[in-house]
């Protein structure tokens, strides 16, 4: 699904060039409205821009497949493809059916990896990154640069490890050069047939980090906690609203005689569980906030005893191993100045607990 295309469309590529000008993440093309931008966040029309018909939607999206592509999408109605784009960026694409007209996503992924200071990281995951074995599990809701994390973390490994990377794609986003590690990258679709079927024989090809992207299912699952426990280090990314659920959904998925064994295996493998999500920036741009739970020993305990709804106290009074909350993190944000009240207690679970007070008065009476 990665290809260079000769060159895509005219109209497609000026498109890119705006977004590219706004420092625009998306590009949407959908009938019924001109094309559309999100930056910082927030979908805005491209000024200028005509509605768009059926038939543009389809021209559009005709420019930037091969001819074997499009077969495949006549026949399926749903796909994802990347390619590159001149040589400021690849471009993750998804082409969909909405009431019966083509629509279609455009990500836009710059191809310079961001370092872990670039992006704020917590410390303690860049450590535990550079352990030999371990489950690092990366949640958070779509579009919040978990993508972009977890290449900081196999770039910063790739940068400071003579090892064997692997990672299973779909499609690939970043794009690894060799460096004191050598990296495999394998796309669903083109270089295996399926998901499950990179899964199988990875355990063959002598990796020593393995990145899964996203955990669909029970076998997924099992998978990543197998090859965590066998002295490999795993990133793997979940969709779910803050760390400790994440842990609950995932031991959910296997039937109820299997839960206490998952438990057990969850228990010995997890590194780390972090949640992120993006804020605007007072002033323009997105920054990350983070939740951060450590695997000590007591965490461990809770997750073997099922007791997952108890985990967000440990990260409320985990701060000495790492752990931080996300309204421990957008308090940060607030008091430094970097974001505002309002959208950061939009982004939270627990409002109550974010303190907005200036970073001189926190403290004072406590």
């Amino acid at each position: 699904m990665f290809h260079h295309l000769p060159r895509i469309g005219d109209r497609v590529d000026r498109l890119l060039d705006v977004l590219w000008g706004a420092r625009g993440t998306d590009l949407m093309l959908t009938v019924g409205l001109p094309p559309m931008i999100r930056v910082d966040g927030t979908l805005k029309p491209i000024p200028d821009q005509p509605v768009l018909a059926a038939d543009d939607t389809d021209s559009l999206l005709a420019e930037v497949l091969t001819t074997e592509q499009r077969d495949v999408w006549e026949s399926s109605h749903e796909y994802d493809f990347s390619f590159s784009w001149r040589e400021h960026a690849r471009i993750r694409g998804n082409a969909f059916t909405q009431r019966g007209m083509t629509a279609v996503a455009l990500r836009m992924i710059p191809r310079t990896v961001p370092t872990p200071d670039a992006l704020g990281l917590p410390t303690v995951l860049r450590d535990l990154s550079m352990r030999h074995q371990g489950l690092i599990l990366m949640t958070g809701p779509t579009g919040s640069g978990k993508s972009t994390t977890l290449a900081s973390l196999i770039d910063l490994i790739n940068t400071n490890r003579g090892c064997h990377i692997i990672t299973v794609e779909d499609p690939i986003e970043y794009v690894h050069d060799h460096k004191m590690a050598a990296v495999n990258q394998r796309e669903v679709g083109t270089d295996t047939g399926s998901f499950h079927n990179a899964l199988r024989s990875v355990l063959r090809e002598d990796p020593d980090v393995l990145l899964v992207g996203e955990m669909r299912d029970l076998e997924s699952i099992g998978f990543a906690l197998t090859v965590a426990e066998t002295g490999h280090l795993v990133f793997a990314t979940l969709h779910t609203n803050d760390t400790a659920q994440s842990l609950g959904r995932m031991i959910d998925v296997f039937p109820a005689e299997q839960q206490a064994q998952i438990r057990v295996q969850l228990a010995a493998a997890l590194s780390c569980v972090v949640y992120q999500r993006l804020i605007p920036r007072i002033g323009g741009g997105m920054i990350a906030s983070y939740e951060v739970l450590v695997a000590t020993p007591a965490v461990r305990n809770l997750i073997k005893e099922g007791k997952t709804h108890q985990l967000r106290n440990s990260i409320v009074t985990g701060a000495q191993d790492g752990m931080v909350t996300l309204e421990q993190s957008l308090s940060q944000l607030i008091q430094a100045g970097i974001v505002t009240e309002q959208d950061a207690v939009a982004r939270s679970l627990y409002p109550k607990d974010i303190d907005a007070r200036p970073r001189h008065a926190v403290g004072v009476g406590r």
